[in-house]
């Protein structure tokens, strides 16, 4: 039963690594991310972090503070997650100025975000890698 269970946190830490290691994937949702951490640290949280709440980064400093006590995959996860949230959110400020020559190039005359976003993915096969990848990272297809 430990071997097993051995197992599982090795392939989980692996797959973390490999989420954070790869330049092309996907990042993750808020959604997504509650539910990795859930999965990963919600026994860190029951056990170090009992009655805090989810909102504004409460549970993220708990564990940050307690890092000693807190487990090596919630840690690795938590570590994870963070930063997929960071280039999701960095993606979402800077796709304007990352695909501003498609823009020009593609969307002239368009207003709007929503509407510079679908002609973006819509051009996906004509505009750069670098603002396709922008937009993948922002979460937007």
């Amino acid at each position: 039963m430990r071997t097993r269970s051995s197992l599982c946190l090795l392939m989980t830490f692996i797959g973390c690594l490999c989420l954070a290691g790869s330049a092309r994937a996907e990042t993750l949702s808020y959604a997504d991310a509650i539910t990795v951490l859930a999965k990963e640290c919600g026994a860190d949280i029951k056990r170090h972090c009992k009655g805090l709440n989810l909102g504004n980064g409460a549970i993220q400093g708990c564990l940050e503070a307690k890092a000693s006590k807190v487990s090596a995959t919630c840690t690795a996860t938590l570590e994870t997650v963070i930063a997929s949230i960071e280039q999701r959110q960095a993606a979402q400020q800077g796709y304007s100025k990352v695909c501003r020559h498609a823009m020009a190039q593609r969307c002239k005359g368009m207003r709007g975000d929503g509407n510079i976003l679908r002609c973006l993915i819509k051009s996906t096969k004509h505009i750069s890698d670098e603002c396709n990848q922008a937009i993948t990272d922002a979460g937007w297809r």
